[in-house]
């Protein structure tokens, strides 16, 4: 007989014999459970002070708490629990959620997407979904990206199905911003990386045309992506100012139409991640060392990872317009 299999009143029996004085053996004897059983209740009656399990009400309406609230924690999930006449451990809880499928993750960041944002993905998706491998190809990818001497770490778990972070109420909206320990600038097509430079002071619209002057045909000349190639960027307010779009103009430069709050549709993401899970892993000791190794790694990212990437980018688009332009698991 295992201890599940018990009736509470069975259970609250051990517990009455062993408060009267019976040892382990004699409580199995006398109740014809196995002595494994006994201990198990009673060590259960020691460290909880009760040996209540969840009743089938009490699990469901765990299961639909958790399900309904997924950034809910096991101490509120207790306290609910506790209200409904039924006190148990939270190990107790996380168990009877992992049998229903849900295990505590931590929460993906995702940016905030309004209904207009998401409708500007789903039609930029539609719009590209069709589109010939060789387009993306010839497109210069861009980005800017923060990168902290020591990581960040911050966390927030939620409970949820796998194959579910994606999903809104499994993420953390975010919402984009500058500063930190150094501020870089890169780009890279699929037939590898171009040129990665760290941003000095604050970014503005001046030098963010100084930059691309410097690197940005380039960086096309070293990929070898030819004059008509595409530069895809994001719509911050500096990308898109008035003197930044004249810059392009007189450089005769197509510029992707970009959705914003849209970092899933741009593969460089996965870049950064790469580049700052290899730079932390060196343990730079300050910013010059920081930025040395940025370089370094940057340039050791296979030119098989960036066309990868490019290849598989109907997939993201397949992934928003399956989502309705809400959020994807890129």
């Amino acid at each position: 007989m295992k201890t599940k299999e018990l009736s509470k009143q069975v259970r609250d029996k051990v517990v009455e014999k062993y408060r009267s004085g019976l040892c382990y053996k004699k409580i199995s004897e006398t109740l014809n459970i196995p002595l494994s059983t006994i201990k198990a209740i009673i060590k259960k009656w020691k460290e909880y002070g009760t040996t209540t399990k969840l009743t089938d009400q009490a699990r469901r309406a765990l299961i639909r708490e958790a399900t309904k609230r997924p950034k809910i924690t096991l101490k509120e999930l207790q306290s609910s629990t506790a209200e409904i006449g039924v006190s148990v451990h939270r190990t107790t809880l996380s168990r009877t959620l992992h049998r229903a499928g849900l295990y505590g993750r931590v929460a993906r960041k995702k940016p905030l997407l309004k209904e207009k944002n998401k409708q500007t993905r789903l039609v930029f998706a539609k719009r590209h979904v069709g589109d010939s491998p060789n387009i993306w190809k010839k497109v210069l990818w861009s980005d800017e990206t923060k990168i902290e001497l020591f990581g960040h770490q911050g966390k927030r778990y939620v409970w949820r199905k796998p194959n579910t972070s994606h999903h809104p109420e499994n993420t953390i909206p975010t919402v984009k911003h500058g500063g930190g320990s150094i501020m870089l600038w890169g780009c890279f097509s699929s037939a590898g990386t171009g040129k990665l430079v760290r941003i000095e002071g604050m970014m503005d619209g001046a030098k963010y045309r100084e930059i691309l002057e410097g690197n940005l045909f380039q960086s096309s000349r070293d990929l070898r992506l030819g004059r008509r190639f595409t530069f895809q960027q994001d719509n911050d307010p500096k990308h898109t100012a008035k003197a930044t779009l004249e810059w392009f103009k007189g450089k005769h430069l197509n510029v992707l139409e970009w959705p914003s709050q849209s970092p899933d549709l741009n593969p460089i993401e996965n870049l950064w991640y790469d580049l700052k899970i290899a730079v932390h892993q060196r343990n730079p000791s300050n910013l010059k060392e920081l930025e040395q190794f940025c370089l370094e790694e940057w340039a050791k990212i296979p030119v098989a990872r960036c066309a990868k990437l490019i290849d598989t980018y109907p997939k993201r688009l397949a992934a928003v317009i399956a989502a309705k332009g809400g959020s994807t698991k890129y």
